[in-house]
């Protein structure tokens, strides 16, 4: 009988065995290709986006990070993705976020690719819907964190301001952990204490393991946008011409937003609106963005951004000017929010900045109520692509200086009267 049991149970108790040696071994096993890692960085897929071997493969060669949230989605043929394509430029935007991810999951995501981010150039987009007063939705939050990212961060991790604030949040966000271990060196980071010598072993082996699945099972199942972007792509003239490229973004714009008042491409208009517009008249008349942790959380992203020592390239896009005036959207409210976000960069010596706050009226500049479309996308490329032409243009010299004052809730409440004597 026993012989019998283990002829049937044996090679599957082997096989389990043999995984588990597998899954922590320190050694790596696979590398993605260069089609893969092509695919992934147009996908947005949350399994890329949360683990870390294609974005380690991808920043080792020359792809550069664009993180933002669902803008990126927009894939006309002016995305950043399509004018590189068309036009062969030396770099590749590498797609990092969708609907729902903010300035604390950008962090997260981070995590892994730090080293290879060293010393690189970034283009993150800010949007002003983020800075809501509850900040980021734990759910939204959920969908891309990963117990890989929060074990990386910890086997470094120290008793620095960013930190104990990363792990606070992360507390506070992330209430549901499946490994109650990992919790408990969350909260030592959070707490300002060491983690212990048995602590280290685990995240040691864990992050093996983590690592492994992620090289094994994060490239599958991926959302496949290479035809689309290459199908955008052939919209644009042959040759970069910016007089064509001017004239090509009013055409595609004028013929795609003829069913509203609103400058709305016809698509959404149909899909998110049509039937509920005229109940949505004022109904953001009490919107703020001003008073939100997502200052907190965005101090966070340029702690990081500091410590790699990273070219960024801050972009903050408009609303849509005559949705925003019709919904009752104030405008002094988002003209303190360009001022707040813009102080607490330039302070701390982030000053490549593209505002584009003001220009949510111009024609066609919007494709839908906040995303950036035909004008949009060619303005942001005007500057986009100067800033990634040739490696040798990086700056090496940035002068940080993080302010570790912008972790605080007074700056994350401050508005009004306060903020200004605050800014002066």
């Amino acid at each position: 009988m026993k012989k019998k049991l283990f002829l049937i149970f044996g090679p599957l108790v082997l096989a389990a065995v043999l995984l588990a040696v597998v899954l922590v071994t320190p050694f790596n096993f696979t590398k993605p290709d260069s089609e893969e890692i092509h695919e992934a960085s147009l996908s947005q897929s949350n399994n890329i986006f949360k683990g870390t071997a294609v974005k380690k493969a991808a920043f080792e060669q020359n792809y550069v990070p664009f993180m933002g949230s669902s803008e990126l989605s927009r894939m006309d043929a002016f995305h950043p993705a399509s004018m590189a394509l068309r036009y062969h430029r030396d770099y590749q935007p590498f797609l990092l976020g969708a609907a729902g991810s903010q300035s604390l999951t950008q962090f997260w995501g981070m995590q892994g690719v730090n080293n290879e981010l060293k010393n690189k150039k970034v283009v993150f987009i800010i949007s002003p819907q983020w800075f809501v007063k509850q900040g980021i939705n734990p759910a939204a939050f959920s969908m891309y964190y990963s117990n890989l990212e929060a074990v990386t961060w910890l086997r470094q991790a120290n008793n620095s301001k960013m930190d104990r604030y990363a792990a606070q949040r992360l507390l506070k966000i992330q209430k549901n952990h499946s490994d109650s271990f990992l919790k408990d060196c969350i909260e030592q980071i959070a707490n300002g204490k060491k983690l212990s010598a048995t602590q280290k072993t685990y995240l040691d082996l864990k992050y093996n393991q983590l690592t492994h699945e992620d090289q094994f099972f994060s490239t599958l199942s991926l959302k496949n946008r290479v035809k689309k972007i290459k199908k955008a792509s052939k919209k644009l003239p042959a040759k970069e011409d910016n007089a064509e490229l001017e004239s090509l973004a009013t055409k595609l714009g004028e013929k795609a937003t003829t069913n509203n008042d609103f400058g709305i491409s016809n698509k959404f208009w149909n899909r998110e609106l049509k039937d509920k517009y005229k109940r949505l008249k004022g109904e953001q008349s009490n919107f703020d963005y001003v008073s939100s942790p997502e200052f907190g959380d965005f101090q966070l992203v340029l702690n990081q951004f500091a410590e790699n020592n990273n070219d960024v390239l801050f972009i903050i896009p408009p609303v849509n000017e005559k949705w925003s005036s019709y919904t009752g959207l104030s405008k002094s409210m988002l003209r303190q929010f360009d001022k707040k976000v813009t102080y607490q960069l330039r302070e701390q010596g982030f000053n490549n900045i593209l505002d584009l706050s003001n220009d949510g009226g111009k024609p066609y500049f919007m494709q839908d109520t906040i995303h950036l479309g035909w004008h949009g996308w060619l303005t942001v490329d005007k500057s986009v692509k100067p800033f990634l032409d040739g490696k040798d243009k990086f700056n090496k010299n940035n002068n940080y200086k993080i302010n570790n004052y912008f972790y605080s809730d007074q700056w994350q409440k401050a508005e009004g009267q306060e903020l200004n004597n605050i800014i002066k």
